[in-house]
C-alpha cells in the first residue's frame, strides 16, 4: 500500500469526514485569553473611602464621620466646586493590588451601644467595599471619636463670603 504524502494527503476529521490539509480552516485566535481576564484594573484610595464613608453613614447611631475640626474644613471644601470629599470624610484606605484595610473616625448618638454600632459598621463597610470592588477587606478599624448629645446643636455650617 502506498502513503500518500504532500500537501493534499487526506486527513480524516473528529466527524469521520476526509479532508484536506489545504482546506481545513483554523479558527483565527486574536488576544490571549478570555477577555475578562486581557489588563489590570486598579482602584483608587479615594473611590475605597467613599464607598466606605456611604456605608458607614447608613448605620444607625452613626452621627458622623470624621472630627468636628475635618468636618468644618469639610464643609467650606464641599462649597467649592470641584472640592467635595464629602463621602471620604473619616476615612482612610490603603489599597493593593487584591486587598484593602481602612480606618474610620466615627461620631456615634447617646445612647446607643458603641460596640454595637461598631460591628455594624464593619460588617457594612465590609460587605459594600468587597461587593463594589472585589477586594478583600482584611481589616476595618474604628475609631469612635466623640458623641452626639441630644441638646447639642448642630454645628453651623461656614458661610463663604
Amino acid at each position: 500500500m502506498t502513503e500518500t504524502t504532500g500537501p493534499n494527503r487526506p486527513e480524516t476529521t473528529s466527524a469521520g469526514a476526509t479532508e484536506t490539509s489545504q482546506t481545513r480552516i483554523r479558527p483565527t485566535r486574536r488576544g490571549g485569553g478570555h477577555p475578562a481576564t486581557r489588563g489590570r484594573t486598579t482602584i483608587a484610595d479615594g473611590v475605597v473611602e467613599k464607598i466606605a464613608g456611604l456605608a458607614a453613614r447608613e448605620v444607625l447611631g452613626v452621627h458622623a464621620l470624621g472630627s468636628g475640626l475635618s468636618r468644618t474644613f469639610g464643609a467650606v471644601r464641599d462649597r467649592v466646586p470641584g472640592g467635595s470629599r464629602a463621602a471620604a470624610r473619616g476615612v482612610k484606605a490603603e489599597v493593593g493590588e487584591v486587598q484593602t484595610a481602612l480606618d474610620l473616625e466615627i461620631v456615634v448618638e447617646y445612647g446607643v451601644s458603641i460596640a454595637d454600632v461598631a460591628r455594624a459598621v464593619r460588617e457594612n463597610v465590609v460587605a459594600s467595599v468587597e461587593r463594589m470592588t472585589g477586594l478583600e477587606v482584611v481589616e476595618v478599624n474604628i475609631a469612635v471619636i466623640d458623641v452626639k448629645l441630644p441638646e447639642e446643636e448642630e454645628e453651623p455650617e461656614p458661610r463663604l463670603q
